[in-house]
Parts: structure tokens; C-alpha cells; sequence
């Protein structure tokens, strides 16, 4: 005996587009998109873009909680700090391996401190990109315009010359 499942019934919303292949216009328009929070999958999210502080997380800051952070000082010190940690880790691995939970766990937040810093920066990141690749569209479309400008102009040129040799002013180029 066989076991098979068909495929569910299309949602009901699918009569609304009968008509589309005929005329485009007569589909609904799409819903407005979400604002504010909203559930999904049992989870409450929210389309406001905020990143949670580290205490919010329940992690303890390395470092200092002014607004104005020197993010490349501060990468660099937990990236020292982070590299001193791992080779303690070693040696307490090679002296008292028994010890190295400890270690471990420091490690654990100074990579979470490195991440959030990161983190801090992705709008900057994003914004950076949206601008570095507006200005490669535009160098990219001047650089099309001025080569449809010089095509354009030999294009000109070409055609002058041809009138010029079917009026017979100018003697027909040498056959070869």
C-alpha cells in the first residue's frame, strides 16, 4: 500500500488574480509593509533597527560607555587583550590544565565586546558602501556618456566624409 500526500489547497486570495494575464492593473495592491512590532514564528521583533547594549545581553563592558568611542583604540585594545588571554590560556593549558575555564571565559567576553564594537559600526560600514557604490555608478555612466560622445563624433565624421565622396569633391579612396 502506497502513502502519498497531495499538496494543499491554493490560499483562497489566488481568485483575485484571475484576470491579471489580461489586465496587469486588476490585482490587488500588495498590503502595506509592517511598522513597528510584530510577531513571528511565536517571537515578538520589531523593524526599528536597534542594537542592544551589552548589559541588556548580561555581558560586562570592557569598554568605556561614553557615546563618543574611539572604536579603532578600543578594537585594538581588546585585540591585544584578546592575544594575551590566549597565550595565558596556553600556558595554563601546559602548567595547570585543570585551571582553564577561567581563561576561557575571559576570552568568551572580549570577543563579545570585539563583536559588539563591530556591530556599533554596520550602519557606517553600510553607509560607506551605498556611497562608494553610487559614486562607481556615476563614474561608470559618465565614462558610457563620453564614449557614446566620441562614438557619436566619429560616427559624424564618417558620414561627412562619405557625402563629401558621393558628391565627387573629394577624389575616392586609392582601391588596394
Amino acid at each position: 500500500m502506497a502513502t502519498s500526500s497531495a499538496y494543499p489547497p491554493p490560499p483562497p486570495y489566488y481568485r483575485l488574480y484571475k484576470d491579471y494575464e489580461k489586465d496587469p492593473s486588476s490585482a490587488p495592491d500588495p498590503p502595506p509593509p509592517v511598522d513597528g512590532p510584530y510577531q513571528l514564528f511565536g517571537a515578538t521583533y520589531t523593524t526599528e533597527v536597534v542594537l542592544p547594549s551589552l548589559e541588556d545581553q548580561g555581558v560586562r563592558q570592557l569598554y568605556p560607555k561614553s557615546p563618543n568611542i574611539d572604536f579603532k583604540k578600543e578594537l585594538r585594545t581588546l585585540n591585544r587583550e584578546l592575544q594575551l588571554h590566549i597565550l595565558e590560556l596556553a600556558d595554563i593549558l601546559v602548567e595547570r590544565p585543570s585551571q582553564y575555564a577561567r581563561r576561557v571565559e575571559d576570552i568568551s567576553l572580549i570577543f563579545k565586546n570585539l563583536h559588539h564594537l563591530l556591530n556599533s559600526l554596520r550602519p557606517h560600514q553600510a553607509r560607506a558602501t551605498l556611497i562608494h557604490m553610487l559614486e562607481n555608478q556615476i563614474r561608470r555612466r559618465k565614462e558610457a556618456i563620453e564614449d557614446i560622445k566620441q562614438r557619436r563624433e566619429e560616427a559624424q565624421k564618417l558620414l561627412g566624409e562619405s557625402l563629401l565622396i558621393l558628391d565627387g569633391n573629394q577624389p575616392s579612396l586609392p582601391a588596394m
